[in-house]
């Protein structure tokens, strides 16, 4: 089963509120943004989007050029239907480490569960290369993984676990630390998650 296919399963198979990262308002991510300090037409990615309701808040507080990208065509179906209203969002049915993204084309860069998932040295390589070309100069990174005593896997795939000082380790020097953060996430299930998040800042 190729990651399309098993994500596009887990879709299928579980409402978008049982899934275990569901998370009703992502305060943290939505806390590091503000950080960056953006104008409302900077242009963000949220990568591994699914179905999340980052890009609901985002849209709220006025980001008018927000693009969900995701491997999986039902994730992004749910936020499609969901936002229906709004044309303010792009939607991209793509890998992330081989997505043709435009080279500058966003300001900031979101990411919530997806890197841990690249456990191979040759694919965290290729995603701090794809990040650092799509991000402008200046741009900024907001990350976040399973903590160090986070899950080693997720969705029935194995996972990797960062500290601050280790995932910023793998950005260096291509991104700066500006802020790190911890979270413990509550799962629908009930189970505690924990959570390391970065804001990074994309260097020259």
């Amino acid at each position: 089963m190729t990651s399309e296919e098993h994500w596009n399963q887990v879709y299928r198979t579980k409402s978008p509120l049982e899934v275990s990262w569901y998370q009703p308002w992502p305060s943290v991510s939505l806390d590091l943004i503000t950080l960056a300090n953006l104008p409302p037409d900077a242009a963000i990615i949220d990568v591994g989007a699914g179905a999340s309701t980052l890009v609901d808040a985002l849209l709220e507080q006025g980001c008018s050029a927000v693009t969900l990208l995701d491997l999986s065509t039902q994730a992004l179906e749910v936020s499609r239907t969901r936002l229906a209203a709004t044309t303010r969002a792009r939607f991209l049915t793509a890998d992330v480490l081989t997505a043709d993204l435009p080279e500058g084309g966003y300001r900031l860069w979101h990411d919530r569960a997806v890197f841990h998932f690249l456990t191979r040295t040759d694919d965290q390589v290729r995603y701090v290369q794809q990040a650092h070309r799509a991000l402008a100069p200046g741009g900024f990174l907001v990350i976040g993984t399973f903590a160090p005593d986070g899950p080693s896997r997720c969705s029935g795939l194995e996972a990797r676990q960062y500290s601050a000082a280790s995932l910023s380790a793998v950005f260096s020097p291509a991104f700066r630390t500006v802020e790190a953060r911890q979270q413990e996430h509550t799962t629908p299930g009930g189970q505690v998650q924990h959570f390391t998040f970065l804001l990074l800042q994309r260097q020259p």
